[in-house]
C-alpha cells in the first residue's frame, strides 16, 4: 500500500532524496485475537522510514509549539488544542494509509492535518482567521477540512466525528472500493452513546473503519480512572464482536505495525477494528488549561522516558549511524517551513465582511 502523497511544497523543502518507503502489503486474511494486547509488537524500521517518521513528527511538534506561542501573543483566538506528545499516533497510522482513505478526528486536529499532507500555511492561516485558511478563516482551530487530502475535518462536538467517520466507511462499502475510514477520538469521547451506535452499525454491515482511540489519560481535566468504569478501551467493541488491541502510542513503529494489521483486516472485508493508542499530551487540554490536575514530575517523566521524537532520534543516531548534522538540518528546514507558515498567517488578509453569510447551511 503506497503511503499517502504529501504536500509538494513541504516535501520539496524537507524531504531527503529518494522514494518514500511503502508500508508492507496486506497479509492474507487472518482473525486477530479478540483480547487486547498491550504494546503491539513494534517492527524495525529502515533508515528511510525512521527519517520519514522523524520529519513528520518534528513538523507537527514545531508547528504546535509555534501555534502555542502565537496564541500567547493574542494572534490566535478562541480554543486551541495542541497535539504535542501524541505525534507518533497519526504519523504511524498515515504510513499505512493509501490514496482514497479518509481521516476524521476531533478538535485536537492540527497534527492530523499536517500528517495528511495539508499545507502548513493554510492550517496556520485558519488558526489566525485569515482568508487563505483551509476554511477561509471562518472555522478556526477546530474546524478545517480538505477533501483533496482526504481530511474530513476536526470536529468540536465530543464524539460527533465517530458517526461521521462510520458514514464515510459506509460510503466506501457502498461504492465497492477498498478504502478505509481512519476515525480518531479520545478517551473522553469513548463514553459517548453515539460511539456505540456507530460500533453496532459498523459491525453489522462490516464497514471498513479503524477506530483509533487516542487515550492520553485525561478527558479535559479528569483522569480516565475517575471517569471510566473500565479503562482498557480496546475492549469497548467486545459486545459487538469488534477486535481491538492496545498499542504503545508513543512508539511510531508499534503504531505502524498495529495500523498495518488493522488496515489489512479492513481491506479484506472483515469490518471494523479498534486500536487504543496509549499516548500522552504534554500541554493542557487546551491553551486555557493550566493542567494543575497532574504533577510536573508526571509530565517530565513521560518526556524523558517516552518522547516519540526522541526515541526515533536515538535510533537514527545509534542503530542507523545517522549523522547528527543531518538531523539538525532536518530541524532547520522544518523550522523554516513553520516560520513561513506563521508569517503568512499574520500577513494574509482577513475574510471580507461580505463572506460572513457564505458557506453556511441555513
Amino acid at each position: 500500500m503506497a503511503a499517502r502523497a504529501k504536500s509538494g511544497t513541504r516535501r520539496a523543502s524537507a524531504a531527503k532524496s529518494g522514494s518514500k518507503p511503502k508500508s508492507p502489503a496486506a497479509a492474507k486474511s487472518r482473525a486477530p485475537a479478540k483480547k487486547s494486547s498491550r504494546g503491539s509488537p513494534a517492527t524495525d524500521f529502515s533508515q528511510d522510514q525512521e527519517l520519514e517518521a522523524y520529519r513528520e513528527m518534528l513538523l507537527i511538534r514545531r508547528f504546535e509549539e509555534k501555534a502555542g506561542q502565537m496564541y500567547g501573543m493574542g494572534l490566535i483566538g478562541g480554543f486551541c488544542h495542541l497535539y504535542i506528545g501524541q505525534e507518533a499516533v497519526v504519523v504511524g497510522m498515515q504510513m499505512v494509509a493509501k490514496d482514497g482513505d479518509q481521516v476524521i478526528t476531533g478538535y485536537r486536529d492540527h497534527g492530523h492535518m499536517l500528517a495528511c499532507g495539508m499545507d502548513p500555511k493554510g492550517v496556520m492561516a485558519e488558526l489566525t482567521g485569515r482568508r487563505g485558511g483551509y476554511s477561509k478563516g471562518k472555522g478556526g482551530s477546530m474546524h478545517m477540512f480538505s477533501v483533496e487530502k482526504g481530511f474530513f475535518g476536526g470536529h468540536g462536538i465530543v464524539g460527533g466525528q465517530v458517526s461521521l467517520g462510520t458514514g464515510l466507511a459506509f460510503a466506501n462499502k457502498y461504492r465497492g472500493n477498498d478504502n478505509i475510514s481512519f476515525t480518531y477520538f479520545g478517551d473522553g469521547a469513548s463514553n459517548q452513546g453515539q460511539v456505540y451506535e456507530s460500533f453496532n452499525m459498523a459491525k453489522l454491515w462490516k464497514l471498513p473503519v479503524i477506530y483509533v482511540i487516542e487515550n492520553n489519560k485525561y478527558g479535559m481535566g479528569t483522569s480516565i480512572s475517575r471517569s471510566s468504569a473500565t479503562t482498557d478501551l480496546s475492549h469497548r467493541g467486545a459486545s459487538f464482536d469488534i477486535p481491538g488491541e492496545q498499542v504503545d502510542g508513543m512508539d511510531v513503529r508499534a503504531v505502524h505495525a498495529a495500523g498495518d494489521k488493522a488496515a489489512a483486516w479492513c481491506r479484506e472485508g472483515n469490518g471494523p477494528y479498534i486500536l487504543e493508542m496509549l499516548t500522552y499530551r504534554y500541554r493542557g487540554h487546551s491553551m486555557s488549561d493550566p493542567a494543575k490536575y497532574r504533577s510536573k514530575e508526571e509530565v517530565q517523566k513521560m518526556r524523558q522516558e517516552h518522547d516519540p521524537i526522541e526515541q526515533v532520534k536515538a535510533r537514527l543516531l545509534e542503530a542507523h549511524a545517522t549523522d547528527e548534522d543531518a538531523l539538525k538540518d532536518i530541524d532547520r528546514k522544518v523550522r523554516s517551513i513553520v516560520n513561513e507558515a506563521a508569517e503568512f498567517a499574520q500577513t494574509d488578509p482577513e475574510p471580507d465582511p461580505s463572506e460572513l453569510w457564505t458557506d453556511i447551511l441555513r
